[in-house]
């Protein structure tokens, strides 16, 4: 679909998306810099696609967590009930579009007959699209599609999860915490998981003065689908999706 909406705009698909054709190579010319101002045109009608698709979506929930997690994992399982009861309270239910708990996210999201949203990125390994999203986009890049994580969301679930996971809990606790996106709920779901996690941000950086008093505040910690889904209703009945576009996207 981005190779379409450029063509439209009249451009030669061959020069801004130098990966749809063969790239010339020069001994004294880098070709990844030399290609670079077209490929702004890629990044834009990335921008594009997923903004046209998900304005329309409604008030939703951001829910992160691996692609290893196993459908016999009490992790998975309650990543399923909780989005189920998220869509059942007509929120919209985002994920990174892959397997485990992504998978598991949308699979509840699905099955509640809710908007199940997938976002996933072309990956060499481990990223596969899972067959739960009814609501597909598919990235090149991380940032486009870590903007659309969090610009069309009024709430974030951390289940536990590897470096993606860890890369986008600190992301958006650091928009929270810096103001340029909404005090949206912050739900850390796994307290063995993410109880170590914890002492080691108090003690480190609470103590050493690295973070503000109360940046820890921030964030809820519990093991509950049932208070997940509470917190993210109390905070659209008293605040609701936000009026404004957030500063980190205006």
């Amino acid at each position: 679909m981005a190779l379409r909406k450029v063509e439209r705009w009249g451009l030669d698909v061959s020069r801004a998306f130098p990966y749809a054709a063969p790239m010339q190579h020069h001994p004294h010319h880098n070709g990844f810099v030399r290609e670079d101002p077209w490929r702004i045109f890629r990044i834009m009608a990335e921008f594009v696609d997923s903004f046209e698709t998900l304005s329309h979506l409604g008030p939703a929930v951001t829910v992160f967590g691996s692609a290893r997690t196993k459908p016999s994992n009490r992790y998975y399982k309650a990543a399923v009930e909780l989005s189920r009861s998220l869509a059942k309270h007509h929120l919209a239910v985002i994920t990174g579009g892959g397997p485990g708990i992504m998978e598991a996210a949308n699979r509840g999201a699905a099955e509640a007959r809710g908007k199940s949203v997938g976002l996933n990125i072309e990956l060499p390994f481990e990223q596969q699209g899972n067959r739960y999203a009814n609501v597909p986009i598919n990235f090149h890049y991380f940032f486009s599609r870590k903007v659309c994580f969090v610009k069309y969301s009024m709430g974030f679930v951390f289940m536990p999860g590897g470096f993606g996971t860890l890369d986008e809990f600190f992301e958006v606790l650091t928009l929270v915490q810096t103001e340029r996106i909404t005090r949206f709920p912050l739900i850390c779901f796994g307290k063995e998981y993410w109880t170590g996690l914890f002492k080691w941000l108090r003690a480190e950086l609470d103590a050493e003065g690295y973070i503000s008093l109360g940046d820890l505040d921030l964030l809820t910690l519990t093991d509950d689908p049932d208070e997940v889904v509470r917190l993210v209703l109390d905070y659209k009945r008293r605040v609701g999706p936000p009026d404004s576009v957030p500063q980190a996207f205006a």
